[in-house]
């Protein structure tokens, strides 16, 4: 069976859906945002993606092994670093519920750096995406798009890695919180140090508390939008901090995919320092510019050969010229 459920786990990272009738057509970000309109609906003056979310704000303090993996400003602060940060559900719904096990939860934070500069950093509750490159993606979206269950099973027949985000996802607690589950960067990353030493690596934050989930008749008892006043409850008695750490790549790890999952129990970790959440945000703040993940600094680089990344900014950019125009 085919649920809606499934249709928004295949969205839950994306910011890109499927294209208008267009045979043979290769991905691009406005027909992808076009696409994900079409699934979700249109709602005029919001993101196309990560629909439903919460604005807050914090800092950041990065830790004393930082400095010896990247020359970064943020990772090599003396002071606390200023941070706006967005959590939400995958999808383009704007009433996402927030019990949905397969559904991704997200981060995206912007680092201020001072005079008006800052460096973003995106993240969700997987450690891969659903495909490896835009053309792929909308052949998955192309086939969910037919609500066709044999279509669909075809696809996923012949494209294995587009299923392990859900099988993650399933596989594990309704997370209690926003504040109470780990998140990853899907994507890898190179960071650069002050004598010019390179490490391959990829993103991970693990709340200080721990993981909490709820089971699945928890769950559906809950309020659809039960993490706002949880939140709001949580961060009345303190910050909700996550570790930020490294997984640092070895030989062999794959740069240019998305899907695949780097083995964490096999590789070194370092921590980069602490997250801070402290309170809610103005929605316009996080609403004013695009949390984009290829707004990098010196001292990190993107991955260069990952087609995903760069479609993921122009995708956003889509987006947000959307958004901001006249409502009609």
């Amino acid at each position: 069976m085919v649920s809606n459920r499934l249709v928004t786990a295949i969205f839950a990272a994306a910011v890109i859906s499927i294209p208008t009738a267009r045979a043979h057509a290769e991905a691009d970000a406005e027909t992808l945002v076009n696409a994900l309109n079409a699934v979700f609906g249109k709602h005029p003056g919001v993101r196309a993606a990560h629909t439903h979310g919460i604005c807050v704000k914090g800092n950041f303090v990065p830790s004393t092994e930082a400095p010896s993996l990247t020359k970064a400003p943020h990772f090599n602060s003396k002071t606390p670093v200023g941070v706006i940060g967005r959590f939400s559900m995958g999808g383009g719904d704007p009433d996402a519920p927030n019990g949905q096990k397969d559904n991704v939860r997200g981060i995206a934070m912007h680092f201020d750096l001072g005079k008006g500069n800052n460096t973003d950093l995106l993240l969700i509750s997987a450690p891969v995406f659903v495909a490896k490159d835009p053309d792929q993606f909308l052949k998955l979206l192309t086939a969910v798009a037919t609500k066709d269950k044999d279509k669909i099973g075809a696809y996923f027949k012949e494209n294995p890695n587009s299923t392990r985000q859900a099988e993650f996802l399933n596989a594990r607690p309704v997370p209690a919180s926003y504040g109470t589950v780990d998140y990853w960067g899907v994507h890898a990353f190179t960071f650069t140090n002050a004598d010019g030493k390179k490490q391959n690596f990829k993103y991970k934050a693990l709340p200080v508390g721990g993981e909490v989930g709820i089971s699945d008749d928890e769950a559906k008892k809950k309020d659809p939008d039960f993490y706002r006043p949880e939140l709001k409850d949580r961060l009345a008695k303190g910050p909700v901090q996550y570790t930020l750490t490294a997984i640092l790549g070895e030989d062999g790890d794959p740069l240019d995919d998305p899907t695949a999952l780097w083995p964490e129990d096999k590789r070194k970790s370092v921590n980069l320092g602490t997250i801070s959440i402290t309170d809610f945000e103005d929605p316009k703040t996080c609403d004013e510019a695009i949390f984009d993940p290829t707004n990098v600094v010196d001292g990190v680089e993107g991955p260069a050969n990952d087609t995903i990344f760069p479609m993921r900014s122009q995708a956003y950019a889509v987006s947000f010229s959307r958004r901001q125009a006249p409502q009609q």
